[in-house]
């Protein structure tokens, strides 16, 4: 396998700083979820509908049934997580809801453990422990046990696993087809449900204020185009535990953000919480680094 040009690090880093607006972005939006989730794919296909035909066209004549049927259950659950997680911040904050949504390496560590035979090394486990730990206390206060906050941390911890599931599916397909090629279909085969997924619940395409639309094509460009686009590069070169872990940072960001854009009060255990998830993925980092130069030392 070729190496990338960039260290995959810095992409990682650029999507998650951008996945980290989208929860302000949904808020901002008066839509219903569904609706917020077919636009912000249905736009991010129109935009990359260009360079998908002018270059990458003929990639998918070379997709093997197996690349159809995994591409095709990543775009699925990819459409089912952007609306459980939209939902749930009708009912939960941001902070509480982006913990959830990010707590990936529980799921992503088992996946990779059964689907690809991964070994973790016990480093690796504590540093997802400390992440995961910091998480938790970023919106500790905010967790509730009955009422609609519960459900809406329910659907946002259900939107984590449908996430995961959809990283794991593309970490095997990503191997063999080019960004531009795997990220259209996948988010193709999302619009597509999620458009009868609207269809279905009767929920309205349009009319929308203009202020509405912005939202939608900055939750394309965003998030999408920069956010999980970068991800599905990433997937080439490392696994999803590596990102599950870089996501966990998002809590920290979109708490920070919803403090200035929606006067979410920033209390000290988001504080402390976001300083122990950065702990936490810089253990991870650093561990994983010396675990490559080990290797290199060997083949060397």
């Amino acid at each position: 396998m070729e190496q990338p040009k960039i260290h995959p690090y810095i992409p990682i880093m650029i999507g998650v700083i951008s996945v980290a607006l989208s929860a302000i972005f949904v808020k901002l939006a008066t839509a219903d979820a569904g609706v917020i989730a077919f636009y912000r794919m249905l736009f991010s296909i129109l935009i990359m509908l260009p360079f998908f035909l002018i270059k990458y066209r003929k990639e998918v004549f070379l997709l093997s049934k197996r690349d159809w049927v995994f591409s095709t259950i990543a775009g699925v659950f990819l459409a089912f997580h952007f609306i459980l997680w939209f939902e749930s911040l009708n009912y939960t904050s941001v902070a509480s809801s982006t913990v959830l949504v990010t707590l990936q390496p529980i799921f992503a560590f088992a996946g990779t453990y059964f689907f690809f035979k991964e070994r973790l090394s016990v480093k690796t486990i504590l540093s997802a422990v400390i992440a995961i730990l910091g998480s938790v206390i970023i919106s500790w206060g905010d967790f509730k046990l009955s009422g609609t906050a519960f459900f809406g941390d329910m659907l946002a911890l259900i939107a984590c696993a449908l996430i995961t599931t959809y990283l794991l599916f593309g970490q095997d397909v990503r191997k063999r087809l080019s960004l531009v090629t795997y990220t259209f279909i996948v988010y193709s085969i999302s619009t597509v449900t999620l458009f009868f997924y609207v269809l279905i619940k009767g929920e309205s395409f349009g009319p929308y204020p203009n202020s509405e639309w912005f939202w939608f094509l900055m939750l394309a460009i965003i998030p999408n185009l920069l956010g999980h686009t970068f991800f599905n590069w990433a997937l080439k070169w490392v696994s999803t535990n590596v990102i599950s872990i870089a996501i966990l940072f998002e809590p920290v960001g979109a708490s920070i953000l919803a403090y200035y854009v929606f006067k979410e009060t920033l209390v000290t255990s988001q504080v402390i919480g976001g300083l122990i998830v950065i702990s936490g993925i810089l253990l991870f980092v650093i561990d994983l680094e010396k675990v490559k130069n080990k290797l290199f030392s060997k083949k060397t």
